[in-house]
C-alpha cells in the first residue's frame, strides 16, 4: 500500500532538500544581478528601477538555491539525500516552496519600495513567484533528470 504525502509533508521534504542548497552561490548570483541591473539602469537611457533590480535578485537567488540543491552531488546526511531524491522525482511539487518564498520576499519590495497598494503588490509578487516556479521546475526536471540518468544502474 502506497501512502500519500500531505502538503505539510511535501513542504517538509522541500525544506529538507533546500537545506543543502548552495546558499553562497545563490546570494552572490542574486546580489550580482541586482547590482548589475541598477548599474545598467543608471548607464543606459531610461530609469533605473530599484524594484525591478531587487525582484530580479530575489528570483535568481531562489532559482539558484533550488536548482543547486537538486543537482548537487549527494554529499549530505541521509535525510537530506532522501529529500533531494524526492525533489528530483517531484520537481513540480518541490518548486512550490522556493516560489512561495520568492513571492513572500517580493511582496514587501512591491509594497514599500514601489509604493503599490496591497492588492497590486500581491499580484506583482504572485506573478514573480509563478515565474520562479516555472523556471525552477523546468530546470530541476531537466538537470535533475539528466543527473539521475547518468548514474550507473542500481543507484
Amino acid at each position: 500500500m502506497k501512502e500519500e504525502l500531505t502538503r505539510r509533508d511535501e513542504m517538509s521534504l522541500s525544506g529538507a532538500a533546500l537545506r543543502g542548497a548552495p546558499w553562497k552561490a545563490a546570494a552572490a548570483t542574486g546580489g550580482t544581478a541586482t547590482a548589475t541591473s541598477l548599474i545598467l539602469g543608471a548607464v543606459l537611457p531610461g530609469d533605473a528601477s530599484l524594484t525591478w533590480a531587487l525582484c530580479l535578485g530575489i528570483s535568481l537567488f531562489s532559482m539558484v538555491a533550488a536548482v543547486g540543491s537538486v543537482t548537487r552531488p549527494d554529499v549530505a546526511d541521509r535525510v537530506t539525500r532522501s529529500a533531494r531524491q524526492w525533489a528530483r522525482n517531484h520537481p513540480w511539487r518541490f518548486s512550490l516552496y522556493p516560489a512561495l518564498g520568492s513571492a513572500v520576499l517580493m511582496y514587501p519590495v512591491q509594497l514599500l519600495v514601489d509604493r503599490e497598494g496591497p492588492f497590486s503588490a500581491a499580484l506583482d509578487a504572485l506573478q514573480g513567484g509563478v515565474a520562479v516556479y516555472l523556471v525552477t521546475a523546468v530546470l530541476a526536471l531537466v538537470l535533475g533528470g539528466r543527473r539521475q540518468a547518468s548514474l550507473p544502474r542500481g543507484h
